[in-house]
């Protein structure tokens, strides 16, 4: 890969609750400074099976989507995940366990604040732990970016990083004004979902929901307005698409779509009875690949498993402007 990130981020870390000693060595979140693709993979399938599915060598990492407590605080989605993170450590891959989701359950917020937040955090640290995890993921939206967002992401730094683990999150310019610069400072990168401007539950506003002109724009606020470093956001694409009209499925799979639509892969949008369907195809990808390394540290895909196959595969696409770079 011909364009390496030039910053490092060095991160003192202090001990939950109490404070560092002098003597006591600092700990420091493990750093990478290669160009990411970080690829989120989502199944209710084992895992580890299902990686095989994938191009493992186009990837630098692995988020794992989602790991969630059920209603008394009980981790699910844990199955097959060491095997999981074993496969992918032995192919030079991060792989990082992601919590929340757009869809995250209602009770969810209850485990963000007072007792159950620390046993949440301690629950997820040995998660990370026992299953040889690089880190966890912070994939919290809407509503449960709340008071407590910035206490909970606080905490959980500090424990996952005195265990020399990383603590990422995917985040949305949509509710950029919740999250606060002390909460996007514990993070050793953002995942930026550059998508999803519209879609089913707008019927009134079709159209495409991951234009070439929101990567910019979302770029630019976030490195402008908000300051981050270029080296710590990753540019979120989709490899799924939405369908507005009667006769146009809610959603579909890049992969699912050129099946169906002969023709589809080099277009964003195609015209279906009743309806028309909106994506981003080969040369959107291309472009937004291009933007990324440019202004960015790495790019993001949600997610991977919606790929389609050789001579179509996004995820080709992206491997190959990155190395035109």
């Amino acid at each position: 890969m011909k364009k390496l990130l030039s910053a490092i981020i060095v991160v003192l870390i202090f001990g939950t609750g109490c404070t560092q000693k002098e003597t006591e060595p600092e700990k420091t979140s493990p750093v990478d400074n290669t160009f990411r693709v970080i690829g989120y993979i989502h199944t209710t399938d084992n895992v580890a099976t299902a990686l095989n599915a994938i191009d493992l060598s186009k990837l630098t990492h692995i988020n794992i989507a989602f790991i969630n407590p059920d209603a008394q605080g009980t981790l699910t989605g844990t199955a097959n995940l060491k095997a999981a993170a074993d496969l992918l450590h032995s192919k030079g891959i991060k792989v990082m366990a992601s919590i929340g989701g757009g869809n995250a359950p209602s009770y969810y917020s209850s485990f963000l604040t007072g007792e159950k937040q620390q046993k949440f955090i301690d629950e997820l640290v040995k998660l990370a732990v026992d299953n040889n995890l690089d880190g966890i993921d912070v994939d919290l939206e809407g509503n449960l970016i709340d008071a407590n967002y910035e206490s909970f992401v606080t905490a959980l730094a500090t424990a996952l990083r005195a265990q020399n683990k990383l603590v990422t999150a995917a985040i949305a310019t949509v509710y950029a004004q919740n999250l606060t610069d002390k909460a996007l400072s514990q993070f050793d990168f953002v995942n930026l979902m550059s998508y999803d401007k519209t879609g089913p539950w707008k019927p009134s506003e079709p159209g495409q929901h991951a234009p070439f002109e929101m990567a910019q724009t979302d770029l630019e606020y976030w490195t402008g307005t908000r300051g981050l470093a270029k080296e710590k956001i990753t540019l979120g694409v989709p490899f799924y698409g939405y369908g507005f009209g009667a006769g146009a499925p809610e959603s579909m799979s890049f992969k699912d779509l050129v099946a169906f639509y002969p023709g589809a892969a080099n277009i964003d949008m195609v015209n279906i009875a009743g309806g028309s369907f909106y994506y981003n195809g080969i040369p959107t990808i291309k472009k937004k690949t291009a933007l990324a390394v440019e202004k960015a540290g790495g790019i993001m895909i949600w997610q991977i498993l919606q790929d389609a196959p050789v001579p179509y595969s996004l995820l080709n696409t992206i491997d190959a402007e990155i190395k035109a770079q």
